[in-house]
């Protein structure tokens, strides 16, 4: 099993910045692939980014390819969202995920654990 815990949501406006975190506890963290997805009230759940499990490859969504960027401390049993220029649309629940599969990466189906989210609204 394991469990993971997302911080770092809360109100920023337009253009500006967040840093969510995921913190994991239970299976060995670098024994598995983290991903972060978000859901817009109305809205499925989407992929936003993957992570390996050392963190030498990550995968994005178009909508925040070169905007966002994950990363992981494996010392630290955390996984990082690092958001800049926020848009508006970018307001929806964030969750971590974890995976112990390699393909299909952006499907919410390959994860086996999530987080509870942590919610990011962008003001205009």
């Amino acid at each position: 099993q394991v469990q993971l815990v997302e911080s770092g949501g809360g109100l920023v406006q337009a253009g500006g910045s967040l840093r969510l975190s995921c913190a994991a506890s239970g299976r060995p963290f670098s024994s598995y692939a983290m991903g972060w997805f978000r859901q817009a009230p109305g809205k499925e759940r989407e992929f936003v980014a993957h992570i390996n499990w050392s963190g030498s490859n990550t995968y994005y969504a178009d909508s925040v390819n070169g905007r966002f960027t994950i990363s992981r401390d494996n010392a630290k049993n955390t996984v990082y969202l690092q958001m800049n220029r926020l848009k508006p649309e970018d307001t929806a629940v964030y969750y971590c995920a974890a995976t112990l599969y390699v393909d299909y990466v952006s499907q919410t189906t390959t994860y086996d654990w999530w987080g509870q989210g942590t919610q990011v609204t962008v003001s205009s």
